[in-house]
């Protein structure tokens, strides 16, 4: 196959940190309150205004609650699971590899005699029909390294008596969330809409908050990880006093990639984005005979962290170790002609490639970027065979 002449013009397909949003530069940090305290009238006002953007864009209910927090996405899990688990027992559900480490955190760190672990492979969810709502849930809901996630709400109660905790970083602001149905939501800046690292967000509803007020985990509690103060809500942290100092430059970066999806539509232009990138790559995949989606439900096919599959007999031929070289070795070669940065699947995950789709990226790339796929395979099969 001859080499294709199209390039993308932006390479970055990194599943996190993510691309940047379309037209981005270092510009956007001009006006940056660096070398300012987070708790001067400036600081207070960038921090209240992720919140209040953040707020708006993903349509959450009044009476929920929003914080910055730190410790990225994994802090904002860890912080929710340390702060409300233990009062009732826990289902925890798990179909790659972050909800393993959840799984981790509350059987192994935690050691919570009654958690349920529910688990599937990489490519399928977990049934939520064997679910107990009455129990606390922690799941993903979109697994950033499987391409798998919850087609919708359905399966989640309204009347449930548990807590449901949802790890949503590659799914906020790309996926509609059913708020009604979430009690702990929490992303990080670095997925969707491209962001810096190092800041998590929380949101909490009424129900998280009553048990926040009303139980006492059995263990110490961090510093990091205290919402209450005197047995109530702190409610500065969810006004932009932060439990740690921030960045100011990430906070930066973040208004100006919220001010960015204001400007394609607020949520429902940015779930339209994701979805024409990850069409792009279905009607490529249905003519493909290499390639699949590890999703096997297209249901719960992801529109964000697409994951693909190699189907070729003679790949699925080899052994494991062999498998991931080849997959390497195509996501180093498309590295090498700066045509793909950091495709390759996740090191956990069965060997494949994995393509970021989310708002940032525009079509054309994931258009361009699809006939480079098919001439890296052509390549690496070659020279293996």
């Amino acid at each position: 196959m001859k080499k294709p002449e199209v390039r993308p013009a932006a390479p970055q397909f990194s599943s996190g940190p993510c691309a940047k949003r379309p037209g981005w530069s270092p510009e956007i940090y001009a006006n940056a309150p660096v070398g300012r305290s987070h708790r001067a009238a400036i600081g207070k006002a960038r921090l209240k205004e992720v919140l209040d953007r953040s707020r708006a864009i993903l349509g959450l209910p009044d009476d929920y609650r929003i914080a910055i927090v730190p410790g990225s996405d994994t802090g904002a899990v860890e912080m929710a699971m340390w702060s409300l688990l233990g009062e009732r027992p826990v289902d925890m559900l798990a179909w790659e590899s972050f909800g393993a480490g959840w799984v981790t955190d509350v059987v192994k760190q935690l050691r919570l005699d009654d958690a349920r672990v529910i688990e599937a492979p990489y490519g399928e969810i977990v049934d939520f029909a064997e679910v107990d709502f009455d129990h606390d849930v922690v799941f993903t809901w979109n697994g950033t390294t499987s391409g798998v996630r919850v087609p919708n709400g359905d399966g989640i109660p309204a009347d449930r008596k548990g807590l449901t905790i949802c790890d949503a970083t590659s799914a906020a602001f790309a996926m509609d969330l059913p708020w009604d149905k979430l009690d702990v939501v929490t992303w990080s800046w670095q997925k969707v809409l491209g962001g810096e690292a190092a800041h998590g967000m929380l949101v909490l509803s009424p129900r998280a908050v009553e048990r926040l007020e009303s139980h006492t985990p059995a263990w110490p509690m961090p510093k990091i990880f205290r919402l209450t103060k005197g047995g109530k809500i702190n409610e500065g942290i969810f006004k932009g006093e932060t439990i740690n100092t921030p960045s100011m430059i990430a906070v930066e970066d973040q208004i100006d990639a919220l001010r960015w999806a204001e400007s394609v539509g607020g949520l429902s232009g940015l779930i339209a984005r994701a979805d024409a990138n990850t069409k792009a790559i279905a009607e490529w995949v249905a003519a493909s005979d290499w390639a699949a989606f590890l999703a096997k439900d297209p249901a719960t096919r992801s529109t964000t962290s697409v994951c693909l599959a190699i189907t070729d007999g003679w790949f699925t031929g080899q052994d494991e170790k062999a498998q991931a070289a080849i997959a390497k070795s195509i996501a180093t070669l498309l590295e090498d002609e700066g045509v793909a940065l950091d495709i390759n699947g996740y090191r956990d995950a069965p060997a494949g490639l994995r393509i970021w789709c989310g708002a940032t990226i525009e079509t054309s790339d994931v258009q361009a970027l699809l006939p480079w796929l098919d001439w890296a395979w052509q390549q690496v099969r070659a020279e293996a065979s």
